[in-house]
């Protein structure tokens, strides 16, 4: 399952662990985690509002066998709790997304969201500092200017390397529901935001002002059927975006057409196969993920129990169906009765569109080969957690007799669960993020 190449002649293994052992603390729970354009930082954001950055080590990068190593380089808080007066709402601190920027100097930039506001983040480094100032003294107070004879030349002395994060923007108030997107357009200029029924449209140095390009709010709120779950931009066409709702369709727009786009470009959706039909089937359509290929001839879209890779080019079905645990179909009962079929699992593509990943229960994930057809699950554990141990492949049994190596259906654990996973753009190193512990693999290097 590689980045280059496929199948599973890839043996992944253990990096690294981050986060605390036990899984008590709810403010550490991983919410979103995204590699930069280069895949030399890595951000996690959690439910307490903060943002950590690692870093690949440098000279790691070289030494093959430990590329997949990441230090923590800068950590800071994102977002506040806040309180709503008018409503009465708390809105809470968790970080909902995070985009990075493509690299254009010396600094790097992110978005980041909770609920309702978005902030562009400028995260740079400071090795230097001046010194030798006229009219100040060292420890910053300032000096009567009449006791100054001559004049010095400031100079820049070498000091410990400082990591600072500052918001350089804050896009507020533009959403009455909760946002559950955000994605920046390939101009690199303008980004999306999505909530619940509408999507905006903003400019990056233009905070107090967004355009609405879709709007599926109904007259009258009794009659809303669907909601929109996810957006995103295309990679390459500036003016195209899809947005999934939760109903299981995928719309495609071109802003080109007209300012709002409430009519789409496509529709895709595939026909429900009547056999499979039941009381949680509306509920395991609706899609929680929607991810362009790096390509942009595929869109990756996940729901409940599966993946599915639409072409652009043909909207009345998938080309590829992955299940990803089609053994909880039994289960779906006892999923919705602990909350546990409303999760949202989020899905990610290798640099080269060869393979897909996504989450599952009991800390397990899963890998898709589009070129063999082969897929893998693999689990994110503490107890094979050498540096460059082998993942040993785990299986699921469904029913009847349990061989030696499998796990019985009914002892996984649910509250275990893997929804947020990163893979790096350019090599097979991949994030996943379990409750509030991230795991870094990569691949074994003989």
């Amino acid at each position: 399952m590689g980045g280059a190449g496929g199948g599973n002649d890839i043996q992944w293994c253990f990096s690294q662990v981050k986060g605390a052992v036990d899984d008590d603390v709810a403010e550490d729970i991983i919410s979103t985690v995204e590699f930069n354009h280069s895949g030399e930082l890595l951000a996690t954001g959690d439910k307490g509002g903060r943002v950590v950055i690692f870093q690949q080590e440098q000279e790691n990068k070289i030494q093959s066998h430990s590329r997949g190593e990441y230090n923590v380089y800068s950590t800071f808080q994102s977002h506040e709790p806040e309180f709503d007066y008018l409503k009465s709402l708390e809105i809470e601190e968790k970080i909902n997304k995070i985009r990075w920027l493509p690299q254009k100097n010396a600094a790097q930039f992110l978005l980041s969201t909770n609920d309702k506001t978005i902030k562009l983040w400028k995260i740079s480094e400071r090795d230097k500092r001046p010194e030798g100032y006229n009219l100040k003294e060292e420890d910053g107070r300032y000096r009567d200017p009449t006791t100054v004879t001559t004049l010095r030349v400031p100079v820049f002395r070498p000091m410990d390397l400082m990591v600072e994060a500052s918001p350089r923007r804050i896009f507020a108030n533009a959403h009455t529901y909760h946002i559950n997107s955000i994605s920046i357009n390939s101009d690199y200029e303008t980004y999306l935001s999505a909530d619940d029924l509408r999507i905006n449209l903003w400019h990056l140095e233009i905070t107090d002002r967004s355009f609405n390009i879709v709007d599926i709010k109904p007259a009258n709120m009794e009659e809303l059927t669907e909601v929109i779950t996810a957006a995103e931009f295309h990679p390459n066409s500036c003016n195209t975006f899809v947005y999934s709702s939760s109903k299981g369709t995928i719309r495609l727009c071109d802003m080109r057409a007209s300012a709002l786009c409430d009519r789409h470009s496509k529709l895709f959706e595939e026909p429900e196969d009547p056999s499979n039909r039941s009381f949680f089937s509306e509920i395991i359509s609706s899609i929680s993920d929607v991810k362009f290929s790096h390509s942009g001839r595929y869109m990756m879209t996940r729901d409940y129990l599966s993946v599915k890779i639409w072409d652009l080019n043909m909207e009345n079905r998938p080309v590829e169906t992955y299940q990803v645990h089609e053994y909880l179909r039994s289960k779906l009962c006892s999923l919705y009765e602990n909350d546990c079929i409303f999760d949202k699992f989020e899905c990610c593509w290798n640099g080269s569109d060869s393979v897909v990943m996504t989450g599952s229960y009991n800390n397990f994930f899963r890998m898709f080969d589009r070129n063999t057809k082969r897929d893998i699950t693999l689990e994110a554990s503490r107890e094979n957690n050498k540096p460059r141990t082998v993942l040993k492949p785990r299986k699921v049994c469904a029913s009847g007799k349990r061989k030696k190596d499998e796990i019985s259906v009914d002892s996984l654990d649910f509250n275990k669960k893997i929804l947020h996973t990163a893979w790096h753009p350019k090599e097979n190193i991949i994030a996943v993020a379990t409750t509030n512990n991230l795991y870094i693999f990569q691949d074994k290097v003989n």
